[in-house]
């Protein structure tokens, strides 16, 4: 980026980036992860995954008119906060479909199946999983493919499959993430959402993309092209030298931090368990544990709050022993019994934060 800076590389570009940078994360798509079918027409570039998928909403998406019912997004909960609101803002009726610790909060294909209406029109998936930390495997994935390709036939023939990995790259005890789109039987109506925000720590970098192969994908991504070009035009042009440096060279410097998460998520989930009448699974991918409070609930604090969900869990914490979680209610039922806790901080913070969490639950009666 530095040196694009120095070379003057901070003028206007096209708006899904340069065709450099989009045949690149089409080539990364093709190698890595097995999607056939796409060319740098089928990449779109933007400020960051979110607004790849809020441009990507608003393409799939109309409010309905006057007597029309409006097109239905299929959200398995819990889940990202974003999708909804993105999709409600799209004019999407959102469909809620919660899932269950017990499923690993993982929709099942026949839950799928009788889900899918002729309304539906997207189905929207994030795995690796915020903020559960848990994984579809490939073979949940190609049965749930098959359910999409049979509901494509008949019922839905509009549907499209909007797949979230950004957080593809950090998967633990030796899982492999699998791309839905690679499945040729439905590769052309699944849209994959992913950016260089996590596997890469571009954080501030605002370097996002979407793809969807063949004929259909390039259609789309010209639809998200038009829309973007009257919100933000191109993301920054100096950043897209370093988003290909990133993909094409960055293997090494991304297994260190995976292994180097990895390492965090153990520390994690072993001081988790050590902490009495908390529900713990290990994570499987992506930075978060979310473990379960739920039996705390009905408990007051030593300063007189009462825990009645997680969120005035997190409060009261927050108030009385200064530290900071994610209530569960935030990402859709059933959430409300779970807090989200971050690994993506050293392995001290880790243990001060669980630590804390301990004393608290420990001061409640």
């Amino acid at each position: 980026a530095m040196e694009a800076l120095r070379e003057g590389q901070t003028k206007y570009i096209a708006t899904l980036g340069d065709r450099e940078t989009r045949e690149t994360i089409a080539q990364k798509l093709v190698q890595e992860n097995g999607i056939a079918g796409l060319e740098w027409e089928n990449v779109a570039i933007s400020a960051g995954a979110k607004q790849s998928l809020f441009v990507l909403m608003h393409c799939l998406f109309d409010s309905p008119e006057p007597g029309e019912r409006a097109g239905q997004l299929l959200m398995p909960t819990p889940t990202w906060v974003s999708y909804e609101p993105i999709a409600e803002l799209a004019g999407a009726e959102v469909v809620p479909l919660e899932t269950s610790a017990a499923e690993r909060f993982q929709i099942s294909p026949e839950r799928l199946d009788e889900a899918i209406t002729p309304w539906t029109k997207a189905i929207v998936l994030c795995t690796p999983s915020n903020p559960c930390g848990t994984m579809y495997s490939e073979d949940d994935l190609r049965a749930i493919g098959r359910v999409i390709g049979e509901a494509a036939r008949d019922r839905a023939p509009g549907l499209v499959v909007i797949v979230d990995e950004i957080y593809e790259k950090l998967v633990y005890a030796g899982a492999k993430h699998f791309s839905l789109g690679s499945i040729p039987e439905i590769a052309e109506r699944v849209v994959t959402i992913n950016g260089l925000s996590k596997a890469y720590a571009m954080t501030g970098w605002r370097a996002g993309y979407c793809a969807c192969p063949g004929e259909f994908g390039k259609r789309l991504i010209k639809a998200i092209g038009t829309l973007q070009g009257q919100i933000s035009t191109n993301t920054t042009s100096f950043i897209l030298p370093a988003i290909r440096k990133a993909i094409q060279d960055g293997d090494a410097e991304v297994e260190r931090m995976r292994a180097a998460f990895e390492g965090r998520s153990h520390v994690m989930h072993e001081r988790l368990s050590a902490i009495p009448d908390l529900g713990v699974r290990s994570t499987q991918g992506a930075i978060y544990a979310f473990p379960d409070v739920s039996a705390h609930f009905g408990k007051v604090s030593p300063t007189g709050a009462k825990i009645e969900s997680s969120l005035t869990f997190c409060d009261a914490m927050l108030r009385e022993h200064k530290l900071a979680v994610i209530p569960g209610e935030d990402f859709g039922a059933p959430g409300q019994n779970h807090i989200r806790l971050s690994f993506a901080c050293d392995e001290q913070t880790i243990e001060r934060g669980t630590d804390r969490l301990h004393a608290f639950i420990l001061s409640l009666r």
